[in-house]
C-alpha cells in the first residue's frame, strides 16, 4: 500500500476517533479524553529502551506512520512497560540481507486458529518472514487448550527452529514448556501474553500487542453513543489469566462509569472457552430480559451473543466488541445489532513480531513491549478501517453490502 493512500485513509479513521471522543458525557465533562489505564493495569515501569534497528530506516515508514498519527497507546505491557510504537521498528537493507543469508527457520504456535485475527497475524508474519528469507516450518493451533499447546511446543522443538512466535494459552500452565524452548536457544517473540516467570531480553525477545485498553474505550464509547447515554447493559468477559482481554474489559467498564453515568452495567458473565458463549448470553438474556446492550470480549464470542439475541427476539439489542472479523464486519455493514467495535491491527502486529525476530537474530536490542493503537470502527468508516486492519482493500461483498445500506 502506498504512503499517500494510507494517509488518505487515516483522515477517515481520525475523523472517526474525533466523532467518538465528542460523544462522551459526564465523568470528564464530555471532553472525550481517554481515561488513564484502568486500575487493574500494573503501574508503569521505566520507558522501554529505543530499539537498535540501525542505519537509515529503509522500511520504517512503510505503514505511513499510521500508528503514531492514529493516536497514542494508553495500555501498558504485561509487566507495566510503556509501549514502543510498532512503526518505529526497522531493519536496514544490509541487515535484511544479512538475515537472508542465515538460512533461519521459524515456527508459529497459536492459541487457536479459528479467527480472522489469527489469520491476519499469520499473514503479517509470513509476509515479513518471506522478506527476511526465514522459512516457516510449522504452524500449530492449540484450540485454547494449554495441554495441547505444551504438546505443540514439544513437537515444534523437534524441528530445531531458530524462532518461535506464539501467544500463550495460559501464562502459568505453559511457562515450563516455553522456558525449555528459551533454554534451548530459541528466540521467542510473544503475541499479547507472556508466560509466568519469563523476562524480556533474557528469556524472550519482546511481546507485541494492540492497545487493548484503547479498544475497550472505543467499544464503550460506541455503546454509549448508540444508547444515547442511557440504558442497562451486560458484559461477557474472558474469565482467564489473559492480560490483554482483561485490559479491554476493565477499560470498557471504566469508560462506561466515567463517561456515561446514565448507563448501568447490570450483569456480567464469564467464559473460558469462546464456544460456550451462547449459553452465557442465553442466561444473561433470561436474567435481565429488558437489557439494552451487551459488550463481548472479542468478535467470535460476540457472534454467539448476536445469535442468542436473535433467538430471544431481541434484535433491538446494541452489541459492541473488539476485533474486526469478517462476520462482525458484515453485521456492521448490514446495520444489524453490531453497533461497532475497537479494532486491532493484526497484520501489522504480525509484521512487527517477525521484525523483532530479525532483531534477535542480529543481536540487536529490542523494546520489551511493542504496540499498535486502537481503532474505533463503525458503519461510517468500515471500508477504510477494514483496509487498514487487513492491509488489503475491503472485499467486494463487504463494499456491496455497505453501499446497499448507505
Amino acid at each position: 500500500m502506498k504512503r499517500t493512500k494510507l494517509l488518505a485513509l487515516l483522515l477517515v479513521v481520525l475523523l472517526a476517533v474525533s466523532m467518538l471522543a465528542a460523544c462522551g458525557n459526564g465523568g470528564n465533562g464530555g471532553s472525550g479524553t481517554p481515561p488513564s489505564a484502568p486500575d487493574a493495569t500494573p503501574a508503569p515501569a521505566d520507558p522501554a529502551p529505543a530499539p537498535n534497528g540501525g542505519g537509515n530506516n529503509d522500511d520504517g515508514a512503510r505503514f505511513g506512520n499510521i500508528f503514531v498519527e492514529a493516536g497514542a497507546v494508553i495500555a501498558r505491557g504485561p509487566h507495566g512497560e510503556e509501549a514502543f510504537p510498532a512503526d518505529e521498528l526497522s531493519l536496514t537493507n544490509d541487515q535484511i540481507e544479512q538475515i537472508r543469508a542465515g538460512g533461519y527457520t521459524a515456527a508459529l504456535v497459536f492459541h487457536y486458529s479459528g479467527s480472522d485475527w489469527s489469520r491476519a497475524q499469520e499473514m503479517g508474519l509470513r509476509a515479513r518472514f518471506d522478506e527476511l528469507g526465514i522459512e516457516v516450518v510449522a504452524t500449530t493451533s492449540a484450540g485454547f487448550s494449554a495441554e495441547q499447546q505444551v504438546t505443540d511446543i514439544e513437537t515444534v522443538l523437534a524441528l530445531n527452529p531458530d524462532i518461535i512466535v506464539s501467544i500463550p494459552v495460559d501464562p502459568v500452565a505453559t511457562a515450563n514448556a516455553f522456558q525449555r524452548a528459551a533454554d534451548a536457544g530459541v528466540h521467542i517473540v510473544f503475541m499479547d501474553n507472556v508466560p509466568a516467570g519469563m523476562t524480556a531480553g533474557v528469556d524472550y525477545v519482546s511481546v507485541v500487542s494492540a492497545d487493548n485498553a484503547g479498544n475497550g474505550v472505543a467499544a464503550a464509547r460506541i455503546m454509549g453513543q448508540a444508547l444515547g447515554g442511557t440504558g442497562r447493559i451486560g458484559v461477557i468477559y474472558h474469565d482467564a489469566d489473559f492480560f490483554v482481554t482483561n485490559q479491554r474489559v476493565a477499560a470498557f467498564e471504566d469508560t462506561i462509569a466515567n463517561e456515561f453515568p446514565g448507563i448501568q452495567i447490570v450483569d456480567r458473565g464469564g467464559f473460558d472457552d469462546p464456544h460456550i458463549v451462547g449459553g452465557v448470553a442465553d442466561a444473561m438474556l433470561t436474567r435481565v430480559p429488558d437489557i439494552d446492550g451487551i459488550f463481548a470480549n472479542w468478535d467470535t464470542p460476540a457472534e454467539l451473543v448476536v445469535a442468542s439475541a436473535i433467538a430471544a427476539g431481541r434484535t433491538d439489542l446494541v452489541i459492541t466488541t473488539v476485533d474486526l472479523g469478517d462476520n462482525v464486519a458484515r453485521m456492521i455493514a448490514e446495520r444489524q445489532m453490531m453497533a461497532g467495535l475497537g479494532a486491532q491491527l493484526p497484520f501489522h502486529q504480525g509484521f512487527a513480531e517477525a521484525t523483532l525476530a530479525g532483531y534477535a537474530l542480529l543481536g540487536l536490542a529490542a523494546p520489551a513491549y511493542v504496540a499498535v493503537p486502537a481503532m474505533p470502527v463503525f458503519f461510517a468508516n468500515l471500508l477504510e478501517a477494514y483496509e487498514l486492519v487487513y492491509n488489503t482493500p475491503a472485499p467486494a461483498w463487504l463494499r456491496e453490502l455497505w453501499e446497499a445500506n448507505s
